[in-house]
């Protein structure tokens, strides 16, 4: 559903006051999306609290401004490396804090820029899309986007690679500490696996688990349970319910679902699949690892994006 194109929403003054905006969501994780093509927009933390307000404001899980990347320094850095990657994905948490990348709001990016007519990708090709977690290849399917993810790693290598697990991870509504494995998607997860599906329900997520150690820069939290048989016809299987930094518990989340993946494909062992099959709280998402072109192990997330409403902020 749209809303029409005049539509005007109502918040405390910001600076984004008179500013059009787009509604989207990309597995039930959904964003409120603005274009400031020349970077003419001043976005503080407060702006952004403000819109994202589930009960004053429109409500999201994150901001996301489209910019071109000649704007901002850090896209000017990555322009050296791929001058192709035009446009910037300038995310921001709920809460106002900058976040390096979102796979479901990169999918939902790359849908706006195309449904306005600021990038033009038929089904099957690619774009190359600045982020502060490096440049992301999107490629256009039939039914949604397939983004490479780059590659994964552990955050904390020795640990991870001795014990198996590197952290323990405290949450409401699990009676233990829960051992868990710390992986990097261009940000940090850590990764938590639960025995049964009662398990995962009982999660309480509205305040942020305790990790222990906790990744320098905090971290998204992770619950996961495999199927059984964890592997059919080919494909690997989970259930997963997170909690992100600076959000809380979403109905999903792209670069969580790539660790969750990878960090059970590491439990499994040797035999594990490549591909994957992740189901959240808003749908599901698919994960494939790869060799990339860097010669390292990559990550791509494929899954829907949708535009639901357009309108301005007073």
């Amino acid at each position: 559903m749209t809303t029409q194109p005049d539509a005007q929403v109502s918040l405390a003054p910001t600076a984004l006051s008179g500013v059009a905006f787009t509604k989207g969501h990309g597995t039930g994780n959904d964003f409120v999306l603005v274009t400031d093509p020349d970077g003419e927009l001043e976005i503080g933390p407060d702006a952004v609290r403000t819109i994202c307000d589930r009960h004053r404001g429109i409500g999201a899980d994150g901001l996301i401004r489209a910019i071109r990347s000649r704007h901002l320094p850090e896209g000017r850095v990555l322009l050296q490396s791929d001058p192709s990657a035009e446009w910037f994905m300038d995310y921001r948490n709920s809460d106002g804090s900058l976040s390096e990348m979102c796979g479901n709001g990169v999918r939902v990016f790359v849908h706006l820029l195309v449904s306005a007519g600021l990038l033009s990708l038929a089904e099957g090709a690619t774009a190359s899309i600045a982020t502060r977690g490096g440049i992301k290849l999107v490629e256009r399917s039939a039914d949604g986007y397939s983004v490479d993810m780059g590659p994964w790693e552990f955050i904390f290598p020795d640990a991870a690679a001795s014990r198996a697990t590197d952290s323990l991870v405290e949450a409401d509504g699990l009676e233990v500490p829960r051992p868990a494995l710390s992986i990097s998607m261009g940000n940090p997860h850590t990764v938590v696996a639960l025995a049964e599906p009662a398990e995962l329900d009982a999660a309480l997520l509205f305040t942020a688990p305790v990790v222990d150690p906790t990744p320098v820069d905090g971290t998204n939290v992770e619950f996961v349970v495999p199927y059984d048989p964890l592997v059919h016809d080919g494909v690997g299987r989970v259930r997963m319910r997170v909690h992100e930094r600076g959000v809380g518990e979403t109905l999903s989340c792209g670069t969580g679902a790539c660790a969750a993946a990878a960090a059970t494909r590491f439990w499994a062992g040797a035999e594990a699949p490549l591909t994957w099959r992740v189901e959240v709280p808003g749908g599901v998402v698919g994960v494939r690892f790869h060799a990339g072109p860097d010669g390292r192990e990559h990550v791509s997330l494929s899954g829907p994006a949708v535009l639901v409403a357009t309108g301005t902020l007073l």
